[in-house]
């Protein structure tokens, strides 16, 4: 009989890999900026919204539809100065239609 390799939960392998260690702290951290600005957000479009990813000081959002894109570029001003009163230095917003 062989000896089984040794398995690790994805969370191990993340913690012990340091890329995958960087990036599940960014995922982690997108995850917070969406939580952050949900407040200032209309009730109707909160849930449709995804946390996507950063890259430098740009934060891409994720929308259902081409409407809640509009609506979010019209609260951005909003949106990136309450995210930097909070810490987080976000000069862009990114918004990505999600695939249906």
């Amino acid at each position: 009989m062989k000896p089984r390799p040794h398995t690790l939960t994805a969370e191990q392998a993340a913690r012990s890999e340091p890329s995958l260690a960087r990036l599940g702290a960014l995922g982690q951290d997108s995850i917070r900026r969406l939580a952050s600005i949900a407040p200032l957000l209309p009730p109707g479009l909160r849930d449709g919204l995804k946390a996507g990813p950063i890259d430098g000081q740009t934060w891409c959002v994720l929308v259902p539809s081409n409407a809640a894109s509009a609506k979010l570029r019209q609260l951005e001003p909003a949106l990136l100065a309450h995210l930097r009163t909070h810490g987080w230095d976000v000069k862009q917003l990114r918004l990505k239609i999600m695939a249906r």
